[in-house]
């Protein structure tokens, strides 16, 4: 019972559906999240800790980067069909498709050369 309550508080907030949305796409770091919704670094990584701490996420560590990924089977077992239902909500929803384009595209990294630099 504790579990999916966690579940539905984390998944009761706009912008954590709208990361788990794009979470169905594929895996994403914080900052591949900030530039495909527009939001700061700081309201990303506090939404994607959230549905983390509920058990809805996946975090796999590459050098200083953190990738999130949806924990399907944990999903499954506390809450059946939860992606599904969230991929059904957002289908037709235009700003959810233009962040999933956002999320195709390269993310420009401070540590990354700017060409002409």
């Amino acid at each position: 019972m504790r579990e999916l309550l966690k579940v539905f508080k984390a998944a009761g907030d706009e912008t954590r559906l709208r990361i788990l949305y794009l979470l169905t796409e594929r895996e994403a770091c914080v900052l591949e999240i900030k530039q495909a919704m527009r939001i700061s670094q700081t309201r990303a990584s506090r939404n994607l800790g959230i549905l983390n701490d509920a058990g809805l996420l996946k975090a796999r560590r590459e050098g200083p980067l953190v990738f999130y990924s949806l924990d399907s089977r944990e999903i499954k077992k506390t809450c059946p069909g939860l992606d599904a239902m969230v991929k059904q909500a957002f289908a037709t929803d235009q700003t959810a498709q233009l962040h999933r384009e956002r999320l195709k595209r390269p993310v420009a990294r401070a540590n990354d050369k700017q060409p002409g630099r």
